[in-house]
């Protein structure tokens, strides 16, 4: 008679994997009150400006802060508005808050402006606000 072992069976084949670790989103990447950039900024993340940039900006969320300054186009997912833009904005959600100056034309799927915000320019509601190449919606002037 053989003696009984309790050992666990052998695994036959592969074992299975453990699901990979969820990707941590990175955090945002932030231009200091005391920083100058000129030139373009591309980030597939979420920028926070405090500082001064002058040139274009696209990335998938952008802050601009109270103390910040953007001479440039502004092409983003999600676009808050705290200090100044001189230039054309286009996202699908722009919020304007009390703090902010905008001077140029805005291009957003939605938009929210708080009493006590400044802006010179025109509006315009698209469904792709982000397709620079895109075809006009409206025609400015018109009501």
């Amino acid at each position: 008679m053989k003696p009984t072992t309790s050992e666990a069976p052998k695994p036959t084949g592969t074992m299975p994997s453990a699901p990979p670790a969820p990707k941590t989103k990175a955090p945002a990447s932030t231009l200091s009150s005391d920083l100058v950039v000129k030139g373009n900024m591309k980030s597939t993340g979420d920028i926070v400006i405090e500082g001064t940039v002058e040139g274009d900006i696209r990335a998938h969320m952008l802050t601009v802060g109270e103390t910040a300054t953007v001479k440039g186009e502004v092409v983003a997912d999600d676009v808050v508005v705290n200090g100044r833009i001189i230039g054309r904005l286009r996202g699908l959600k722009v919020r304007l808050t009390a703090t902010a100056r905008v001077e140029g034309d805005i291009v957003h799927k939605t938009i929210a402006i708080e009493s006590g915000a400044h802006f010179e320019g025109s509006v315009q509601r698209q469904e792709d606000p982000l397709n620079t190449s895109g075809k006009k919606v409206g025609i400015k002037g018109e009501a």
